[in-house]
Protein backbone atom coordinates (compact mmCIF):
# COMPACT_ATOMS: atom_id res chain seq x y z
CA UNK A 1 0.00 0.00 0.00
CA UNK A 2 1.23 3.46 -0.84
CA UNK A 3 1.76 6.53 1.58
CA UNK A 4 -1.11 8.22 -0.32
CA UNK A 5 -3.62 5.37 -0.29
CA UNK A 6 -2.84 4.73 3.37
CA UNK A 7 -3.28 8.48 4.02
CA UNK A 8 -6.94 8.11 1.88
CA UNK A 9 -7.70 5.13 3.74
CA UNK A 10 -7.34 6.83 7.50
CA UNK A 11 -9.45 10.21 6.23
CA UNK A 12 -11.93 7.22 4.96
CA UNK A 13 -12.31 6.27 8.44
CA UNK A 14 -12.97 9.84 10.34
CA UNK A 15 -16.36 11.67 10.54
CA UNK A 16 -16.94 14.11 8.37
CA UNK A 17 -18.16 16.24 11.01
CA UNK A 18 -18.00 16.30 15.01
CA UNK A 19 -21.14 16.92 16.70
CA UNK A 20 -20.88 19.58 19.37
CA UNK A 21 -20.53 18.05 22.58
CA UNK A 22 -21.74 19.48 26.51
CA UNK A 23 -17.97 20.22 26.93
CA UNK A 24 -15.85 22.34 25.63
CA UNK A 25 -12.66 20.65 26.18
CA UNK A 26 -13.86 17.72 24.83
CA UNK A 27 -14.54 19.43 21.71
CA UNK A 28 -11.74 21.13 21.51
CA UNK A 29 -9.56 17.65 21.90
CA UNK A 30 -11.69 15.68 19.02
CA UNK A 31 -10.65 18.77 16.95
CA UNK A 32 -7.44 18.41 17.70
CA UNK A 33 -7.14 14.83 16.74
CA UNK A 34 -9.14 14.95 13.71
CA UNK A 35 -6.91 17.24 12.41
CA UNK A 36 -3.72 15.35 12.94
CA UNK A 37 -5.36 11.84 12.19
CA UNK A 38 -6.09 13.68 8.45
CA UNK A 39 -2.27 14.38 8.46
CA UNK A 40 -1.33 10.91 9.69
CA UNK A 41 -0.93 7.41 7.26
CA UNK A 42 -2.17 4.12 8.90
CA UNK A 43 0.71 1.96 9.07
CA UNK A 44 2.17 -0.78 6.56
CA UNK A 45 4.84 -3.43 6.42
CA UNK A 46 7.24 -0.76 4.92
CA UNK A 47 7.03 0.77 9.00
CA UNK A 48 9.62 -1.54 11.66
CA UNK A 49 7.11 -1.81 14.44
CA UNK A 50 4.38 -3.10 12.31
CA UNK A 51 6.82 -4.97 9.33
CA UNK A 52 5.58 -8.49 10.58
CA UNK A 53 1.60 -7.35 10.83
CA UNK A 54 0.07 -6.93 7.30
CA UNK A 55 -2.99 -4.79 7.51
CA UNK A 56 -3.46 -4.94 4.28
CA UNK A 57 -7.05 -6.72 4.55
CA UNK A 58 -8.03 -4.30 7.02
CA UNK A 59 -7.73 -1.52 4.61
CA UNK A 60 -10.09 -2.95 1.82
CA UNK A 61 -12.66 -1.55 3.91
CA UNK A 62 -13.79 1.55 5.36
CA UNK A 63 -15.22 0.37 8.34
CA UNK A 64 -17.83 3.18 9.81
CA UNK A 65 -19.71 3.42 13.24
CA UNK A 66 -22.72 1.77 14.09
CA UNK A 67 -25.78 4.31 14.03
CA UNK A 68 -27.63 2.29 16.97
CA UNK A 69 -27.12 -0.85 18.65
CA UNK A 70 -28.76 -4.12 17.75
CA UNK A 71 -31.18 -5.29 19.97
CA UNK A 72 -30.58 -7.87 21.33
CA UNK A 73 -31.87 -10.06 23.53
CA UNK A 74 -30.83 -8.62 27.74
CA UNK A 75 -30.08 -12.58 28.60
CA UNK A 76 -27.42 -12.59 25.64
CA UNK A 77 -25.86 -9.82 27.15
CA UNK A 78 -26.34 -10.74 30.68
CA UNK A 79 -24.45 -14.03 30.13
CA UNK A 80 -21.31 -12.30 29.72
CA UNK A 81 -21.61 -10.30 33.20
CA UNK A 82 -18.76 -11.22 35.97
CA UNK A 83 -20.86 -11.91 39.16
CA UNK A 84 -18.24 -10.45 41.26
CA UNK A 85 -18.76 -7.25 39.60
CA UNK A 86 -20.61 -4.56 41.59
CA UNK A 87 -20.14 -1.89 39.08
CA UNK A 88 -20.40 -2.31 34.81
CA UNK A 89 -20.70 -0.14 31.86
CA UNK A 90 -21.95 -2.05 29.18
CA UNK A 91 -21.23 -0.82 25.35
CA UNK A 92 -22.93 -2.30 22.52
CA UNK A 93 -21.18 -1.99 18.73
CA UNK A 94 -19.69 1.31 20.29
CA UNK A 95 -23.31 2.79 22.08
CA UNK A 96 -23.09 2.76 26.09
CA UNK A 97 -26.10 1.07 27.20
CA UNK A 98 -27.27 2.51 30.52
CA UNK A 99 -30.12 0.45 31.05
CA UNK A 100 -27.48 -2.64 31.43
CA UNK A 101 -24.87 -0.76 33.23
CA UNK A 102 -24.27 -0.03 37.09
CA UNK A 103 -22.52 1.84 39.42
CA UNK A 104 -22.39 -0.31 42.68
CA UNK A 105 -21.49 1.69 45.58
CA UNK A 106 -18.46 0.70 46.34
CA UNK A 107 -16.83 3.65 47.43
CA UNK A 108 -15.61 4.52 43.49
CA UNK A 109 -16.66 6.41 40.81
CA UNK A 110 -17.63 4.89 37.37
CA UNK A 111 -19.16 7.14 34.60
CA UNK A 112 -18.64 7.86 31.20
CA UNK A 113 -16.41 11.08 29.84
CA UNK A 114 -19.68 13.13 28.44
CA UNK A 115 -21.70 12.77 32.09
CA UNK A 116 -20.09 14.37 34.78
CA UNK A 117 -19.00 11.44 36.63
CA UNK A 118 -20.10 10.98 39.81
CA UNK A 119 -18.11 12.03 42.48
CA UNK A 120 -15.24 12.51 40.71
CA UNK A 121 -15.58 15.90 38.26
CA UNK A 122 -12.85 16.97 35.88
CA UNK A 123 -11.11 13.16 36.22
CA UNK A 124 -11.42 12.98 32.37
CA UNK A 125 -10.29 16.46 31.54
CA UNK A 126 -7.43 16.67 33.61
CA UNK A 127 -6.41 12.88 32.36
CA UNK A 128 -7.43 11.67 29.14
CA UNK A 129 -5.40 11.52 26.13
CA UNK A 130 -2.24 12.43 28.48
CA UNK A 131 -1.10 8.75 28.54
CA UNK A 132 -1.78 7.85 24.73
CA UNK A 133 -0.53 10.82 22.69
CA UNK A 134 -2.15 10.93 19.06
CA UNK A 135 0.71 12.75 17.19
CA UNK A 136 2.43 9.80 16.15
CA UNK A 137 -0.17 6.89 16.25
CA UNK A 138 -3.11 7.44 13.53
CA UNK A 139 -5.49 4.72 15.08
CA UNK A 140 -5.33 6.61 18.64
CA UNK A 141 -5.79 9.51 16.96
CA UNK A 142 -9.27 8.55 15.19
CA UNK A 143 -10.16 7.24 18.41
CA UNK A 144 -10.26 10.36 20.10
CA UNK A 145 -12.01 12.11 17.30
CA UNK A 146 -14.67 9.83 17.23
CA UNK A 147 -14.24 9.87 21.86
CA UNK A 148 -17.97 10.39 23.24
CA UNK A 149 -19.30 8.36 26.05
CA UNK A 150 -15.98 6.30 26.80
CA UNK A 151 -15.50 4.78 29.98
CA UNK A 152 -13.93 6.42 33.09
CA UNK A 153 -13.03 4.51 36.55
CA UNK A 154 -11.89 6.95 39.68
CA UNK A 155 -10.86 6.00 42.80
CA UNK A 156 -10.17 8.37 45.38
CA UNK A 157 -7.00 8.63 47.92
CA UNK A 158 -7.06 5.39 50.22
CA UNK A 159 -10.04 3.36 48.94
CA UNK A 160 -9.59 -0.21 48.70
CA UNK A 161 -12.18 -1.19 46.07
CA UNK A 162 -13.48 -4.20 47.41
CA UNK A 163 -15.16 -5.58 43.99
CA UNK A 164 -13.92 -5.69 40.34
CA UNK A 165 -15.18 -3.40 38.04
CA UNK A 166 -16.02 -4.91 34.22
CA UNK A 167 -15.90 -2.55 31.13
CA UNK A 168 -18.05 -4.91 29.02
CA UNK A 169 -17.63 -4.30 24.81
CA UNK A 170 -19.85 -6.14 22.90
CA UNK A 171 -20.13 -6.47 18.78
CA UNK A 172 -23.26 -7.37 16.76
CA UNK A 173 -22.85 -5.91 13.42
CA UNK A 174 -20.65 -7.09 11.15
CA UNK A 175 -18.86 -4.41 8.67
CA UNK A 176 -18.83 -1.47 11.50
CA UNK A 177 -16.17 0.34 13.44
CA UNK A 178 -16.31 0.17 17.11
CA UNK A 179 -13.81 2.82 19.22
CA UNK A 180 -14.06 1.94 22.71
CA UNK A 181 -11.75 4.17 25.20
CA UNK A 182 -11.02 3.44 28.50
CA UNK A 183 -9.63 5.91 31.62
CA UNK A 184 -8.71 4.45 34.73
CA UNK A 185 -7.33 6.91 37.63
CA UNK A 186 -6.56 5.18 41.26
CA UNK A 187 -5.34 7.83 43.35
CA UNK A 188 -2.79 7.86 46.02
CA UNK A 189 -2.96 4.61 48.02
CA UNK A 190 -6.11 3.39 46.64
CA UNK A 191 -6.26 -0.64 45.04
CA UNK A 192 -8.41 -1.16 41.84
CA UNK A 193 -9.00 -4.74 40.23
CA UNK A 194 -11.05 -4.21 36.81
CA UNK A 195 -11.69 -6.48 33.59
CA UNK A 196 -11.67 -5.07 29.98
CA UNK A 197 -13.92 -7.18 28.04
CA UNK A 198 -14.77 -7.79 24.20
CA UNK A 199 -16.62 -10.33 23.12
CA UNK A 200 -18.54 -10.61 19.83
CA UNK A 201 -22.41 -12.21 19.96
CA UNK A 202 -22.06 -12.64 16.07
CA UNK A 203 -19.93 -13.23 13.29
CA UNK A 204 -18.60 -11.55 9.96
CA UNK A 205 -16.13 -8.85 9.97
CA UNK A 206 -15.67 -5.54 11.75
CA UNK A 207 -13.36 -3.20 13.44
CA UNK A 208 -12.64 -2.42 17.19
CA UNK A 209 -10.27 0.66 17.76
CA UNK A 210 -9.54 0.56 21.45
CA UNK A 211 -7.28 3.40 23.72
CA UNK A 212 -6.96 2.77 27.36
CA UNK A 213 -5.26 4.94 29.73
CA UNK A 214 -4.45 4.18 33.26
CA UNK A 215 -2.90 6.31 36.10
CA UNK A 216 -1.54 4.66 39.19
CA UNK A 217 -1.13 7.40 42.19
CA UNK A 218 1.68 7.07 44.80
CA UNK A 219 1.38 3.90 46.64
CA UNK A 220 -1.57 2.50 44.94
CA UNK A 221 -2.21 -0.88 42.84
CA UNK A 222 -3.69 -2.16 40.10
CA UNK A 223 -5.13 -5.48 38.73
CA UNK A 224 -6.15 -5.15 35.26
CA UNK A 225 -7.31 -8.37 33.29
CA UNK A 226 -7.80 -7.55 29.78
CA UNK A 227 -9.95 -10.33 27.34
CA UNK A 228 -10.35 -10.05 23.56
CA UNK A 229 -12.99 -12.59 22.22
CA UNK A 230 -13.76 -11.25 18.96
CA UNK A 231 -15.25 -12.80 15.89
CA UNK A 232 -12.28 -14.56 13.97
CA UNK A 233 -12.89 -12.44 11.28
CA UNK A 234 -12.81 -8.76 12.98
CA UNK A 235 -10.01 -6.54 12.93
CA UNK A 236 -8.63 -5.14 16.64
CA UNK A 237 -6.01 -2.64 17.58
CA UNK A 238 -5.53 -1.13 20.87
CA UNK A 239 -3.06 1.10 22.74
CA UNK A 240 -2.92 0.76 26.69
CA UNK A 241 -1.03 3.53 28.05
CA UNK A 242 0.15 3.18 31.94
CA UNK A 243 1.44 5.83 34.53
CA UNK A 244 3.04 4.66 37.71
CA UNK A 245 3.78 7.36 40.86
CA UNK A 246 6.47 6.56 43.29
CA UNK A 247 5.83 2.74 44.74
CA UNK A 248 2.51 2.22 42.20
CA UNK A 249 2.00 -1.89 41.42
CA UNK A 250 0.33 -2.46 38.55
CA UNK A 251 -0.52 -6.10 37.20
CA UNK A 252 -2.15 -7.17 33.64
CA UNK A 253 -3.32 -10.84 32.48
CA UNK A 254 -4.13 -9.77 28.56
CA UNK A 255 -6.20 -12.76 26.84
CA UNK A 256 -6.07 -12.87 23.00
CA UNK A 257 -8.45 -15.53 21.71
CA UNK A 258 -10.35 -13.82 18.91
CA UNK A 259 -9.94 -11.93 15.65
CA UNK A 260 -8.63 -11.97 12.42
CA UNK A 261 -5.22 -9.52 12.51
CA UNK A 262 -5.00 -7.88 16.73
CA UNK A 263 -2.18 -5.85 17.63
CA UNK A 264 -2.40 -4.52 21.38
CA UNK A 265 0.80 -2.04 22.22
CA UNK A 266 1.06 -2.13 25.84
CA UNK A 267 2.97 0.49 27.05
CA UNK A 268 4.22 1.48 30.89
CA UNK A 269 6.16 4.01 31.78
CA UNK A 270 7.92 4.58 35.83
CA UNK A 271 7.13 7.91 36.72
CA UNK A 272 8.34 7.38 40.48
CA UNK A 273 11.32 5.36 42.61
CA UNK A 274 10.21 1.87 43.64
CA UNK A 275 7.63 0.53 41.32
CA UNK A 276 6.35 -3.06 40.62
CA UNK A 277 5.35 -3.77 37.38
CA UNK A 278 4.10 -7.55 36.11
CA UNK A 279 2.40 -8.58 32.72
CA UNK A 280 0.97 -11.64 31.66
CA UNK A 281 0.22 -12.46 28.17
CA UNK A 282 -1.59 -15.54 26.45
CA UNK A 283 -2.20 -15.26 22.53
CA UNK A 284 -3.59 -18.59 21.02
CA UNK A 285 -4.45 -18.26 17.59
CA UNK A 286 -5.50 -20.99 15.17
CA UNK A 287 -5.61 -21.08 11.15
CA UNK A 288 -5.05 -18.00 9.60
CA UNK A 289 -5.12 -15.17 12.84
CA UNK A 290 -2.50 -13.06 13.50
CA UNK A 291 -2.25 -12.01 17.07
CA UNK A 292 0.58 -9.35 17.72
CA UNK A 293 1.97 -7.94 20.82
CA UNK A 294 3.85 -5.27 21.27
CA UNK A 295 4.83 -4.03 24.81
CA UNK A 296 7.38 -1.51 26.80
CA UNK A 297 8.61 -1.34 29.92
CA UNK A 298 10.22 2.20 30.75
CA UNK A 299 12.16 2.41 34.00
CA UNK A 300 12.62 5.64 33.72
CA UNK A 301 13.44 6.02 37.64
CA UNK A 302 15.59 4.12 40.31
CA UNK A 303 14.71 0.89 42.37
CA UNK A 304 11.67 -0.20 39.60
CA UNK A 305 10.91 -4.12 39.11
CA UNK A 306 9.04 -5.44 36.65
CA UNK A 307 8.51 -8.66 35.41
CA UNK A 308 6.81 -10.43 32.06
CA UNK A 309 5.74 -13.52 30.35
CA UNK A 310 4.09 -14.04 27.79
CA UNK A 311 2.85 -17.24 25.93
CA UNK A 312 1.50 -17.83 22.25
CA UNK A 313 -0.06 -21.10 20.75
CA UNK A 314 0.01 -20.98 17.43
CA UNK A 315 -1.95 -23.67 15.83
CA UNK A 316 -3.03 -23.91 11.68
CA UNK A 317 -1.29 -21.68 9.96
CA UNK A 318 -1.94 -18.58 12.27
CA UNK A 319 0.81 -16.20 13.15
CA UNK A 320 1.96 -14.72 16.15
CA UNK A 321 4.06 -12.02 16.82
CA UNK A 322 5.69 -10.59 20.23
CA UNK A 323 8.04 -7.46 20.68
CA UNK A 324 8.83 -6.61 24.41
CA UNK A 325 10.44 -3.92 24.83
CA UNK A 326 12.68 -2.93 28.68
CA UNK A 327 14.24 0.11 28.68
CA UNK A 328 16.30 1.46 31.06
CA UNK A 329 17.23 5.27 31.79
CA UNK A 330 20.03 6.42 32.64
CA UNK A 331 19.77 7.05 36.88
CA UNK A 332 17.22 4.49 37.03
CA UNK A 333 19.74 2.16 39.37
CA UNK A 334 18.88 -1.04 41.18
CA UNK A 335 16.50 -2.18 38.65
CA UNK A 336 15.35 -5.86 38.66
CA UNK A 337 13.40 -6.25 35.48
CA UNK A 338 13.16 -9.88 34.12
CA UNK A 339 11.47 -10.80 30.62
CA UNK A 340 10.19 -14.08 29.05
CA UNK A 341 8.46 -14.98 25.78
CA UNK A 342 7.45 -18.70 25.54
CA UNK A 343 5.96 -20.12 22.44
CA UNK A 344 4.15 -23.26 21.46
CA UNK A 345 3.53 -24.16 17.68
CA UNK A 346 1.09 -26.92 16.86
CA UNK A 347 1.45 -27.41 13.26
CA UNK A 348 4.40 -27.41 10.68
CA UNK A 349 2.47 -23.98 9.45
CA UNK A 350 2.70 -22.39 12.55
CA UNK A 351 4.23 -19.43 12.60
CA UNK A 352 5.61 -17.00 15.72
CA UNK A 353 8.46 -13.86 15.28
CA UNK A 354 9.24 -13.06 18.96
CA UNK A 355 11.66 -10.60 19.59
CA UNK A 356 12.50 -9.66 23.04
CA UNK A 357 14.61 -6.74 23.82
CA UNK A 358 16.45 -4.96 26.30
CA UNK A 359 17.92 -1.12 26.72
CA UNK A 360 19.80 -0.48 29.41
CA UNK A 361 21.82 2.88 30.06
CA UNK A 362 22.23 2.45 33.64
CA UNK A 363 25.00 0.36 35.42
CA UNK A 364 23.46 -0.98 39.22
CA UNK A 365 20.68 -2.82 37.36
CA UNK A 366 19.33 -6.49 37.37
CA UNK A 367 17.81 -7.72 33.93
CA UNK A 368 17.12 -10.42 31.92
CA UNK A 369 15.55 -11.74 29.42
CA UNK A 370 15.04 -14.75 26.67
CA UNK A 371 12.70 -16.26 24.37
CA UNK A 372 11.89 -20.09 23.25
CA UNK A 373 9.65 -21.50 20.56
CA UNK A 374 8.82 -24.77 19.85
CA UNK A 375 6.52 -27.78 19.51
CA UNK A 376 5.06 -30.05 22.62
CA UNK A 377 8.22 -32.37 24.08
CA UNK A 378 7.95 -35.89 22.88
CA UNK A 379 9.47 -36.94 25.55
CA UNK A 380 6.42 -35.21 27.49
CA UNK A 381 4.11 -36.93 25.29
CA UNK A 382 5.29 -40.47 25.77
CA UNK A 383 5.36 -40.27 28.87
CA UNK A 384 1.79 -39.20 29.64
CA UNK A 385 1.25 -42.21 27.13
CA UNK A 386 3.11 -44.39 29.16
CA UNK A 387 0.24 -43.74 31.99
CA UNK A 388 -2.94 -44.53 29.58
CA UNK A 389 -3.65 -41.71 27.80
CA UNK A 390 -4.14 -41.67 24.44
CA UNK A 391 -1.55 -39.27 22.11
CA UNK A 392 -4.69 -36.75 21.29
CA UNK A 393 -5.60 -36.50 25.10
CA UNK A 394 -1.74 -36.64 26.15
CA UNK A 395 -0.90 -33.21 23.48
CA UNK A 396 -4.03 -31.56 24.69
CA UNK A 397 -3.00 -31.96 28.33
CA UNK A 398 0.00 -30.62 27.49
CA UNK A 399 -1.24 -27.79 25.58
CA UNK A 400 -3.92 -26.49 28.17
CA UNK A 401 -1.06 -26.83 31.29
CA UNK A 402 0.93 -24.71 29.04
CA UNK A 403 -1.84 -21.91 28.50
CA UNK A 404 -2.96 -22.48 32.06
CA UNK A 405 0.47 -20.99 34.10
CA UNK A 406 -1.06 -17.54 32.80
CA UNK A 407 -5.25 -18.21 33.28
CA UNK A 408 -4.42 -19.30 37.03
CA UNK A 409 -3.18 -15.86 37.51
CA UNK A 410 -6.72 -13.96 36.97
CA UNK A 411 -7.81 -13.09 40.48
CA UNK A 412 -11.20 -12.81 39.61
CA UNK A 413 -12.99 -16.59 39.65
CA UNK A 414 -15.90 -16.48 37.57
CA UNK A 415 -13.60 -15.04 34.98
CA UNK A 416 -10.89 -17.41 35.17
CA UNK A 417 -13.31 -20.52 35.25
CA UNK A 418 -15.01 -19.46 31.61
CA UNK A 419 -11.18 -18.89 30.39
CA UNK A 420 -10.13 -22.08 31.12
CA UNK A 421 -13.25 -23.51 29.87
CA UNK A 422 -12.44 -22.18 26.22
CA UNK A 423 -9.12 -22.66 26.38
CA UNK A 424 -9.70 -26.34 27.14
CA UNK A 425 -12.07 -26.11 23.95
CA UNK A 426 -9.71 -24.34 22.11
CA UNK A 427 -6.91 -26.89 22.59
CA UNK A 428 -8.58 -29.78 21.56
CA UNK A 429 -6.24 -31.82 19.30
CA UNK A 430 -8.24 -33.36 16.43
CA UNK A 431 -8.16 -37.74 17.04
Amino acid sequence: MTESAAKSYAAALLPGTLPAGPNAWLNRLRAAALERANALAVPTTRDEDWRFTDLSPLYKTAYQPATFPTEMPREAIERLFVPEATSRLVYVDGHYVPEMSMTGDDGISVGTVVDSVRGAPGIAEGHIARLVGVEQDPFAAVNTAYLQHGAVVAVPRDHQASRPVQLLFVSTQPERASYPRVLVVVERGAELSFIEDYVSLAGGAYFVNGVTEIAVGENASVRHVRVQRDSEQSFHIATCGVSLARDARYASQNICFGARISRLSHNVRQEGEGTDCKLDGLALVAGRQLADTHSSIDHAQPNGRSRQLHKCIVDGAAHAVFNGRIVVRRGAQRTDSAQSSRNLLLTGKAHVDTKPQLEILADDVKCAHGATVGQLDPDHVFYLRSRGLSEAAARNLLTYAFAAEIVDRIPIASLRERLEELVTRRTQAKV
